[in-house]
């Protein structure tokens, strides 16, 4: 519990905007996959940096846990509060605070939304590309490293953040990085924040790079007669210099429940689904290019859709697909496997979890960004059935293990939080011991959002 002297000194300094109702504290322990609910003693609702500098200090005078939200839409219990503690939501730092078009960057607050960044850019030209599927906040993205659909051609989190602001566990406030296109001044500070789950301080500010908005923009989909023939055709389209802005894959299961559930128009077929970015005539030569691929590698049924509108359906469709497969299993929670291979193994790792899935009682359709490598296995259970709940957390511990045999990663994009926690000195050795010790020198109290990332004393 948070001593009675800190809950009042934090109700003297922020009044309403501190909440321990019950209902706001179930909100901030819940994970949206299968953790159980771990709520704080406390929420509190920051107005600025001053505000979540002095919130922190007094944490650290007291030793109460700090965990950052967002939006909560992260998968693996980041958010959650085993410990207890303050949870510092930041949906009253949302801001679009400066747009630095002449150099394509902006600067924004933790609690802004990608949706609501793109939405004040619309008439700049500029764009920010990075896209997970759920509207998260900007904070919490570059906490996770996030990335998504259009990894393949924009990179993720990790190169869009120039610059942040940091309030450290003892309450001071630092900036990383400048808003220079590269540096040699230093440790990249910033490199070592993206990512760090708020393990090492709360982020108060970022300065994110822009993109141009595209001229054109067309999407296709294909169905393939093989997981294999999808991915060779993946391989071969970026050995020729193709650059797909998404190259998404669905499996049968998948498209079979995305026509049931949610007006799909699939063959029961793998498919892949891709977009492309550019002038309209570098845009007509890719899309022309790839389906020549595709055709030699026996895909049929492409489509296309160069209106805004079908885009939008299909894509709004790819990012509703968590939540449809949810609900094709009425009451059921989902393990979500999130390993990132060497593309050149992606077959075989998808082909390997479809055969374990098959040999197992829990329905697990695939599904995931197959221009790097990154795949989704949305394992269904009761919520009910501890039993279900085993064989999935085997089936996904089986995956992620095979992923580090091939070379590949427990977590391409979801970030470790509490579920991919046992598999950090697995992937890396000795250097997960160097993560702690940077956590215990910038955090040697361990508040900062304590559980999570690195081993625990």
């Amino acid at each position: 519990m948070i001593p009675d002297d800190a809950i009042g000194a934090l109700g003297a300094m922020l009044g309403e905007r501190l909440s321990t109702g019950k209902s706001d504290l179930a909100l901030h322990g819940r994970s949206e996959t299968w953790h159980a609910e771990m709520p704080p003693d406390a929420v509190c609702y920051p107005r600025d940096t001053e505000e979540v500098s002095r919130i922190v200090a007094l944490c650290a005078r007291y030793g109460v846990p700090v965990i950052g939200w967002g939006t909560g839409t992260a998968l693996e219990g980041h958010a959650s509060a085993p410990r207890g503690g303050l949870t510092v939501d930041f949906r009253e730092m949302a801001a679009v605070l400066e747009v630095r078009a002449e150099d394509m960057l902006v600067r924004v607050q933790p609690g802004c939304t990608r949706g609501a960044l793109n939405t004040e850019l619309r008439a700049t030209g500029l764009m920010f590309p990075v896209d997970p599927g759920a509207d998260a906040s900007l904070g919490g993205m570059a906490m996770t490293r996030a990335s998504g659909t259009t990894a393949v051609r924009y990179g993720t989190m990790r190169d869009q953040v120039r610059a942040l602001e940091v309030v450290l566990p003892d309450g001071r406030v630092i900036r990383t990085g400048t808003l220079a296109a590269k540096s040699s001044a230093g440790y990249d500070l910033t490199g070592l924040f993206v990512g760090s789950e708020g393990t090492l301080g709360l982020v108060t500010e970022l300065t994110l790079k822009l993109h141009g908005q595209p001229e054109a923009v067309s999407a296709a989909v294909c169905a393939f007669p093989s997981t294999e023939a999808a991915i060779e055709t993946v391989i071969l389209a970026t050995q020729m210099g193709l650059r797909p802005a998404r190259i998404e894959f669905v499996d049968a299961a998948t498209a079979a429940i995305l026509n049931a559930h949610d007006g799909g128009r699939f063959e029961e077929a793998p498919h892949l689904l891709l977009e492309f970015h550019g002038s309209d005539a570098a845009v007509a030569e890719e899309a022309e290019r790839f389906g020549d691929l595709a055709a030699e590698a026996g895909a049929g049924g492409y489509r296309w859709a160069t209106q805004a509108e079908e885009r939008t359906a299909l894509w709004t469709m790819r990012h509703r697909a968590y939540h449809t497969i949810l609900a094709s299993r009425p009451g059921s929670t989902a393990v979500v496997t999130d390993v990132c291979v060497p593309i050149s193994r992606m077959g075989d790792a998808i082909e390997r979890a479809r055969a374990e899935i098959a040999a197992s009682p829990i329905p697990g359709p695939i599904l995931g960004h197959v221009g790097d490598g990154n795949y989704h296995a949305i394992l269904l259970v009761d919520r009910g059935d501890p039993a279900e709940l085993a064989a999935a957390k085997r089936l996904s511990d089986g995956m992620v293990a095979h992923a580090l045999e091939l070379g590949g990663t427990a977590t391409g994009e979801h970030g470790v939080g509490l579920g991919k926690l046992h598999f950090m000195e697995r992937e890396h050795g000795a250097a997960w011991d160097v993560m702690g010790a940077i956590k215990r020198a910038i955090d040697p109290e361990g508040i900062m959002n304590p559980g999570k990332l690195v081993r625990q004393n």
